[in-house]
């Protein structure tokens, strides 16, 4: 599997999340080796549903003058 950030190479991994007062919960999911990016299936769904950003309605950024 390729990575979707910088098209490395993604290995098998499981991860542990805190659950509640039971204890930990494990997951599977994949890791890139290069950039660290993690993919379960959560946030692939996740990324399926969510739209792309709009072109040209980002935020202005406005320089500020210290004086």
């Amino acid at each position: 599997m390729d990575c979707p950030r910088c098209q490395g190479i993604m290995i098998q991994d499981k991860f542990g999340d805190v659950a509640d007062e039971a204890g930990a919960m494990y997951f599977s999911g994949w890791r890139c080796i290069s950039c660290g990016e993690i993919l379960d299936p959560v946030i692939a769904a996740n990324r399926q549903h969510h739209h792309e950003p709009l072109i040209g309605r980002s935020r202005k950024k406005f320089a500020t003058q210290l004086g």
